[in-house]
């Protein structure tokens, strides 16, 4: 066993890397609304939070014109950008090394499952996680403190009293918004460095800890630091 005994991935920017797909898709979605944006690194704002929260908070989009800006996102994701993507490297050895510890592992995105699960498929990661959960395509459960109560509750440690699901649970992700939905259910929250947040947003969500590696995240997550 290690620190914890259940362990919540978020995915984008924390076990994968989805910057082309994600951001050549919202640029796909942005040019039907007749918007042309053509600095992808300025779209990377859209990796991790709900889609339909971005659109509306960048872009001043108004929730119909959010939804539909979705669904022409979709459009291009769905077919192509969902494989414009890769593994981290050593995520697969660390995922396998803390399952044999007997660690349960759980992913939490609020990438509709549906995706979550051709992406985990496809990249030969899903034999790692015990739960998947995502959001719905309607929208429904994208908020990531709902993607944490569902998986939470999927694993069966939500009747733990919050300071034993904080010594037992960890939730690991790239955003403020993972610590945040950490912190929602007294989990650990820890960040990762090498994802998609702005500098000193995750210090600032207040992460239990920060891994500037998958190497130092797995040393973590087993005890070794």
């Amino acid at each position: 066993m290690g620190r914890f005994e259940y362990c919540l991935f978020d995915l984008d920017g924390t076990l994968t890397d989805p910057r082309e797909g994600i951001t050549r898709s919202v640029q796909y979605a942005l040019r039907s609304f007749g918007i042309e944006e053509p600095d992808l690194t300025r779209l990377e704002v859209f990796i991790g939070p709900p889609l339909t929260d971005s659109f509306m908070e960048f872009y001043g989009f108004t929730k119909e014109q959010a939804k539909e800006a979705v669904l022409a996102y979709r459009e291009r994701f769905a077919p192509v950008g969902i494989l414009e993507n890769r593994v981290f490297p050593e995520i697969p050895s660390m995922l396998s090394g803390l399952k044999k510890r007997g660690i349960t592992l759980a992913v939490a995105s609020s990438k509709p499952v549906n995706f979550v699960h051709q992406i985990l498929e496809h990249f030969d990661l899903e034999q790692y996680f015990s739960v998947v959960v995502g959001s719905e395509l309607d929208g429904t459960r994208s908020a990531k403190e709902e993607v944490v109560e569902e998986a939470l509750g999927q694993l069966g440690v939500l009747e733990l009293a919050p300071e034993e699901r904080y010594s037992r649970c960890a939730m690991i992700g790239d955003r403020k918004f993972d610590i945040e939905g950490a912190k929602a259910w007294g989990l650990t929250g820890v960040g990762v460095s090498f994802g998609f947040a702005p500098l000193g947003e995750l210090e600032a969500a207040g992460a239990d800890f920060i891994a500037d590696s998958v190497r130092e995240l797995e040393r973590f997550l087993i005890g070794e630091i």
